[in-house]
């Protein structure tokens, strides 16, 4: 009938404390559980892998919302496998995330009133170093905390040793494959951080800035072109205009000059400019501008600078020296002085790039940098998908994914800084270009240096999957691990991470592709629906709420939020509600516990149980299969959701109460219950501990005496069904509420208890008489017995004799009250609704709202008049 016996030996039971504590419990769990090596993971084992590496959060950073959603996922996709007796490995590890920790080093020196070149690299960097020892890496903490089932032993850093050699190999490799280059292309440079940044490194805001529409050139030969960024004229080379243009057709190959400059520009056509757009013409400052650089090379158009790394003017000139916000509004002010402005408008709200680290304005900026040719590694990454080698979870993601990989430019990945993996190549004196790899001795004597770039962080995470097990070496773990089971990560880096770590896996690993599968999650927002920042005080420190809830309460508001690719509200209040269902739990064990619950020996068999009995081993079966295909599914939400109404519900509001009277009368029956309870309680627990382990541990291992249900056996379906006990108890519930709901409806307290007649006999409801007399506080007939309400319920009947419990004359008074009242609401709707007039001017959302009020009013008039039936007559 079950499939789920335990390896433990059971002990006998142990009396819970009367709350759950979580603070007390949580902290010496989780170490008990590494301390035990549970998480860990033997690359020699014979047990089929199961591999998620963790998304390596900055070893600058702190356990945000994001991290404890996305840690929640993977810890219970992780810790079900490690119950289905998987090698599981969980790959810890932090990121050495280059600007954001250089940055900190940074600040710190400055409170010395000292600068990074005050060091000197090689200091700088040991300084670094030293930071990242003493204060990096806090998270790692905080994951413990949130109870991360990692693999603490193979914890990687992407600077240690091991992943330094698998970036310099993979950089050798594409460099000697002609997929690595050097070449001058315009990037998003920041004029604080001194530094390239990436695009996930850009952040866009919408700020009040200016429109100016500016004349070049002379009366029919002039052309007006509007700009939001009027200091790059400086470095205008062209105008442009669409081919089809008829007003500037006769303009095309022409030149005119530029205002300020003295310098005469051609006049371009070109397919990219939208001739709807403004006026048609655009400006072209190929040095300043990723469009305008495209339209540069397409007409062999020259690239001049006008700014340097600090974002200030140097063209020779009046505004040579200025900043770019100081030139803007020279530069306008000379352009009206000059007759040259046209139209000005002011605030223009425009989007705008941002640093991510420092909030500065980003300016695109003609740079020569280190690139990787995509175009062959992109169309491997799209094919693995495609072909059916990787598939991405829901699957309307992969359009999206599609149209990035499809249209994937070369990627930058130099950046000027000092903390990072250098690259690896050196320049010698005659112009010599020497790429180096790990096992290569670079070029000494004079005149030879180093290229002073270091790659972009995302470089080094692209090759995560395979560098932690031990790439380039042909380890045992990467035999063993690799390809990863699935990558858990959000939607929002599904290009920016997930597509590099396709390019490089393919291509490092002769085509097998890093992961098998990509569940994308949503963001986590506030309970609205906004997404949580600082400036708009909605933010919220993850630990505060496992400090108030325990850590279980979190993980579980989190799971049940959690549907595939979409946004997660989150409030405390529902945390509040989880931390209300941790303890359910806990009181429910401990009832059951007290009330001799076992697990001791096999389950009786089906003939000496109890229909209460088979209903809720049946209904346990089958709640183990949903579990079971909603995990497969990645669909959390649903599977936190059926858990918890199969708990709370059914398991402790309804066969809980439906056996105290059992376990009162005692005997075999009660023998019987005791067993079932201990099975059924042993299976929730289980089913439960991926998502609230702290919890089901404390309670499991009391139940069980089993040393930990970290290593239990994941309850299998045994195909165990009771169609016909499952209706039985499905009727019993509707009488039972529905008696409740009359109750109710008539005023009476919960508690009390008033003289009833149950017509059972005969019924398969008969042996369930003693139960529902006492979950609903029905007394036995009794002398003077006189039934004032009958409620005939799924072929039963149920007679009460209210007269001694509620004041008729005032009730009858209130429903009547009550009952006008609906019957007014109904009236007035129904007025509005044939009103013609009405229903042609009102708006559409209106019009159905007062639909709504009618339906309820007639719901609430059917309801009233039902209760006014019911009452005993006057």
């Amino acid at each position: 009938m079950t499939e789920n016996a335990q390896q433990q030996p059971s002990a006998p039971p142990i009396e819970l404390p009367t709350q759950y504590a979580p603070a007390d419990v949580e902290g010496p769990l989780y170490e008990r559980w590494v301390e035990r090596g549970y998480f860990e993971a033997d690359a020699k084992s014979e047990k089929p892998p199961f591999t998620v590496v963790i998304p390596p959060p900055n070893v600058t950073g702190s356990l945000h919302l994001g991290h404890a959603f996305e840690h929640t996922l993977i810890d219970a996709l992780t810790r079900r496998k490690r119950m289905q007796g998987y090698e599981t490995l969980w790959q810890p590890g932090m990121d050495h995330a280059g600007i954001a920790t250089q940055n900190v080093v940074e600040r710190e020196l400055a409170k010395e009133e000292k600068s990074r070149h005050d060091l000197g690299r090689e200091a700088f960097v040991e300084r670094v170093w030293r930071w990242k020892s003493e204060s990096g890496g806090q998270i790692s903490g905080q994951m413990r905390r949130l109870g991360d089932g990692v693999a603490w032993s193979r914890e990687r850093f992407t600077m240690d040793e091991g992943l330094s050699q698998a970036v310099q190999t993979i950089f050798k490799r594409l460099y000697d494959d002609e997929l690595i280059y050097r070449a001058e292309r315009i990037i998003n440079w920041c004029p604080r951080c001194l530094t390239a940044i990436s695009d996930i490194e850009v952040e866009y805001q919408d700020d009040d800035g200016e429109l100016v529409s500016i004349r070049y050139g002379e009366g029919d030969a002039s052309i007006v072109v509007a700009t939001t960024r009027a200091e790059t004229m400086l470095g205008d080379t062209a105008v442009a205009v669409h081919p089809d243009d008829e007003r500037y057709r006769h303009m095309v190959g022409t030149e005119i000059e530029l205002p300020l400059t003295g310098r005469r520009i051609p006049v371009v056509a070109d397919a990219h400019v939208d001739p709807e757009f403004g006026t048609g013409a655009v400006k072209v400052t190929p040095a300043h501008d990723p469009n305008d650089f495209e339209i540069g090379q397409r007409h062999d158009l020259p690239a001049i600078a006008v700014m340097d790394e600090h974002a200030v003017i140097t063209v020779h000139g009046p505004f040579q020296g200025l900043d770019r916000l100081e030139a803007r509004s020279a530069i306008v002010a000379a352009l009206r002085a000059d007759g040259r402005i046209v139209s000005e408008k002011r605030p223009y709200v425009h989007s705008v790039g941002h640093c991510s680290r420092c909030k500065t304005t980003i300016e695109p900026r003609l740079s020569m940098q280190w690139w990787v040719k995509v175009g062959p590694l992109a169309k491997a990454a799209g094919d693995a998908v495609r072909e059916g080698k990787v598939t991405i979870h829901p699957q309307e993601m992969e359009k999206r994914y599609f149209d990035w990989v499809d249209n994937l430019h070369d990627w930058c990945i130099s950046r000027q800084l000092w903390w990072g993996h250098r690259i690896p190549v050196w320049y010698g004196p005659n112009g010599e270009v020497v790429c180096v790899g790990p096992d290569e001795q670079p070029p000494s004597g004079e005149g030879w240096h180093q290229d002073t770039d270091v790659l972009d962080t995302w470089f080094s995470s692209g090759l995560w999957p395979f560098s932690t097990l031990g790439w380039p070496e042909q380890t045992e773990s990467l035999a063993k691990f690799y390809p990863n089971s699935v990558l858990v990560t959000g939607y929002d880096i599904l290009f920016f991470w997930v597509a590099r770590m396709m390019m490089f896996g393919l291509y490092a690993m002769d085509g097998t592709p890093p992961f098998r599968t990509v569940a994308l999650h949503g963001m986590v927002r506030d309970q609205f629906g906004k997404k949580m920042s600082k400036s708009f005080g909605n933010a919220v420190n993850p630990l505060d709420w496992m400090d108030k809830y325990g850590s279980d309460a979190l993980r579980f508001t989190l799971a049940r939020g959690a549907n595939p690719g979409v946004d997660v509200p989150i409030g405390e209040d529902w945390v509040q509600g989880s931390r209300n269902f941790a303890n359910k739990i806990w009181n429910a064990t401990r009832f059951a516990l007290m009330n001799g619950a076992t697990v001791d020996g096999p389950l009786p068999e089906p003939s000496r149980m109890s229909a209460t009995d088979r209903w809720i081993l049946s209904r346990l079966n089958s709640v183990v299969a949903e579990v079971d295909a909603l995990y497969d599914d990645f669909q959390f939400a649903k599977l936190s959701d059926a858990l918890f109404h199969f708990a709370w519900d059914e398991v402790f509001d309804w066969y809980v109460e439906l056996s105290k009277t059992t376990f009162q009368a005692g005997g075999e029956a009660a023998e019987v219950s005791k067993r079932v309870l201990g099975e059924v309680l042993d299976v929730t627990l289980r089913l439960l501990h991926p998502v609230v382990p702290f919890v089901t541990e404390t309670l499991w291992t009391t139940l069980t005496g089993g040393e930990s249900v970290v290593i239990a056996d994941w309850p299998a379906d045994s195909g165990f069904r009771d169609a016909a006990a499952e209706q039985e108890i499905e009727t019993l519930q509707s009488v039972i509420t529905e008696v409740r709901r009359f109750r109710a409806d008539q005023g009476l307290q919960p508690g009390q208890r008033v003289p009833a007649r149950l017509t059972l006999d005969g019924t398969a409801l008969a042996p369930h008489e003693a139960a529902a007399r006492q979950l609903l506080r029905l007394q036995p007939e009794g002398e003077g017995f006189t039934a004032t309400a009958t409620l005939p319920v799924a072929g039963v009947e149920v007679a009460l004799d209210l007269s001694g419990a509620i004041d008729v004359a005032a009730e009858r008074k209130r429903l009547a009250k009550d009952l006008a009242a609906a019957q007014k609401e109904r009236q007035q709707a129904e007025a509005k609704l044939g009103n013609e007039a009405f229903l042609a001017k009102a708006p559409d959302q209106v019009v159905d709202k007062i639909r709504t009020r009618l339906a309820k009013a007639a719901e609430d008039i059917t309801r009233i008049q039902t209760q006014l039936d019911r009452l005993p007559q006057p």
